[in-house]
This record gives structure tokens, sequence and C-alpha cells, in this order.
């Protein structure tokens, strides 16, 4: 079979709708390795790199409000930084790059399931840049 390990994907197939960052970036833990006194970080099988994780809320409206939020890992050698969140909204939209997915049945269900990998994130490209204009704001138009 050609198909062996991650398998590459487009942020548009995996968030047609987009994404929004709803937690931290933190570090993921090797909870194999580790031990009382001593953590050890995960490090992805193929690259070596280290593996980060964030949680992102899908923007899909038809997506059930169990399966909204998912945790995407992103491969890097230094912890990502995310994109600033934008004027008036409360939370800040995300666009992952180099996009993989994995299958795999999860353990407590039974069901088919995806293990979404990254290699970076970035302001999405449909979020408009900032506006330069400054004073109380735009008037309406008449």
């Amino acid at each position: 079979m050609a198909i062996q390990g991650p398998i590459p994907i487009s942020f548009d197939h995996v968030f047609p709708h987009g994404c929004y960052l709803v937690g931290e970036v933190e570090q993921v833990k090797d909870f194999t390795a580790s031990t009382n006194g001593r953590t050890v970080y995960a490090k992805d099988k193929t690259t070596g790199e280290l593996v980060w994780q964030v949680a992102v809320m899908d923007a899909d409206p038809a997506v059930k409000l169990a399966q909204k939020t998912v945790a995407v890992k992103i491969l890097s050698p230094v912890q990502p930084v995310p994109p600033p969140t934008p004027a008036g909204l409360p939370i800040t939209p995300v666009e992952f790059e180099g996009m993989t997915v994995t299958p795999y049945v999860a353990q407590n269900t039974g069901r088919l399931a995806y293990s979404i990998r990254a290699r970076g994130m970035r302001v999405p490209r449909n979020v408009a840049a900032p506006s330069k204009q400054t004073g109380a704001g735009k008037e309406a138009a008449a």
C-alpha cells in the first residue's frame, strides 16, 4: 500500500468553516517514559521534534456539540506562538499549515478517530488585516 504513516491533508478539508483557539499551547507529556519525579516530553517518532498541543473549536455549525473541540498537535523544536486575536473578537481564529491526519480506533469507544497534526499555525488567510483607522471608529454610511 502506498500510504505509510500520517496522511497529508489541507486545512480546508479538516476545518472548511475555520477554527478558533480555545486553549493554550502546551507541551505534550510522554506518560510512558515519565516517572514520578521526572517528566519526559513527547517527540515525534518520525522527525524527533517536540510535540505541542492546542485545543481548537471547529466553526462548522453542523458539527455536534460533543465534537466541536478537538486537539491539534504541532511538531516544532520550540513552543509555537498563536496569532494575535483580532480587535473586536473574543477568541482567536487560527489556520494550521502542513497538516496530516492519522486514523486510529479509539480504545474507549471502538470507533474510528483521527489524530490531527500540523507543522505550524498562522492568521487565517480569510481574516482581514487590522484597520489602520484611528479615532472613535467608522462612521455609518447615510
